[in-house]
């Protein structure tokens, strides 16, 4: 045991642990926000769970990093990323959303996490920060559900009998001119989950937008909300053409304030953990569709914020604002440049 204790971090656990502690030092910042500004009784120690967890997962990633002499990201901290001052920005109801939605992308994350360790150590870690943002999806959802929050998934009839597939037309639905077969349950899950996690997206962009002091990034998240706007109008009309009545996800808006809130940097990234997770969403959507159509719309709605992405990517490096994943370094360079 103490062999593999001693075993160097392999490049996947060492990926995996800078991207756990840039997400949870960004999260700390706006829970940590969030929590000075809600007074609902019943959503309030749910963020405090929240912001428990991604403090307590920064301090035993520090352990680890002095440990292995790694060097500590610079990450997001509360003192430069967050003005505590700047005026109430979201509802309480907006922000037990928003932690419900981190917590599903930290649960997909935090599986993937586990897959990739072998070292017990970092396992252990992993398989821990799962419990726990298990246990806060958990509690997200009971209170939301309290709250007559959390918008069900479409209801359909549940199966009498078990049927088969018998003809590839099943597959089909290209076709303008020919009548496409009725969505199935599996396909309907997937739509109407990327229009729930686009409604977030949207909320939050435009709550970029309206704080941010720089044009830039003002435009790239009212385009990043037109984005998320487009695409729940093609998931929902999609489930209509089937009549099958999306549920309205709550209004649970934000307020009017204009002061910066949280540093363009943090912004930027946030956006960017949401909208890499997003594609991720349109990519298991794809393989699970089987009407030839749907594919063809994931893939496309994947590669628009795929460019998105990429242009908020080109924004933070021209400001300076990217953080570089460690890497290895660069072999034919270490031999021609030597003094």
């Amino acid at each position: 045991m103490n062999g593999e204790m001693d075993a160097k971090l392999t490049s996947a656990e060492i990926a995996s642990l800078w991207t756990g502690y840039m997400n949870d030092s960004m999260e700390k910042c706006i829970l940590g926000f969030m929590l000075k500004h809600i007074e609902d009784p019943d959503i309030k120690p749910v963020v405090q769970y929240a912001y428990d967890i991604s403090s307590s997962h920064l301090k035993q990633l520090v352990t680890i990093f002095n440990k292995e002499e790694y060097a500590l990201p610079n990450g997001f901290t509360e003192e430069k990323d967050v003005n505590m001052d700047a005026p109430w920005l979201y509802t309480g109801l907006f922000c037990l959303s928003y932690v419900n939605h981190m917590a599903k992308v930290g649960m997909k994350a935090y599986s993937d996490f586990i897959s990739l360790s072998y070292r017990k150590d970092i396992r252990n870690y992993f398989i821990k920060a799962l419990s726990e943002i298990t246990t806060l999806f958990e509690q997200s959802i009971d209170t939301s559900l309290l709250k007559g929050l959390n918008a069900r998934h479409p209801y359909i009839q549940v199966p009498k009998e078990v049927d088969y597939i018998d003809s590839k037309k099943y597959f089909s639905g290209l076709n303008p001119f020919s009548e496409k077969r009725p969505l199935n349950a599996v396909e309907i899950t997937y739509l109407y989950q990327n229009v729930t996690t686009n409604s977030v997206g949207m909320k939050l962009c435009l709550s970029f937008a309206q704080t941010s002091p720089l044009k830039e990034v003002q435009d790239f998240m009212i385009r990043g909300r037109d984005i998320s706007k487009k695409h729940i109008k093609i998931f929902v009309d999609t489930l209509m053409k089937d009549d099958i009545e999306a549920a309205q996800v709550p209004d649970v808006g934000i307020s009017d304030s204009t002061t910066q809130t949280f540093s363009d940097r943090l912004t930027m990234f946030q956006m960017s953990l949401l909208m890499s997770s997003g594609i991720g969403n349109y990519v298991t959507s794809t393989a699970k569709s089987q009407r030839s159509d749907l594919v063809v719309n994931y893939e496309r709605l994947s590669l628009e914020v795929s460019r998105f992405v990429k242009s908020g990517a080109d924004i933070m490096i021209a400001n300076n604002w990217l953080e570089q994943p460690p890497g290895t370094k660069n072999r034919n360079k270490l031999a021609t440049d030597k003094e």
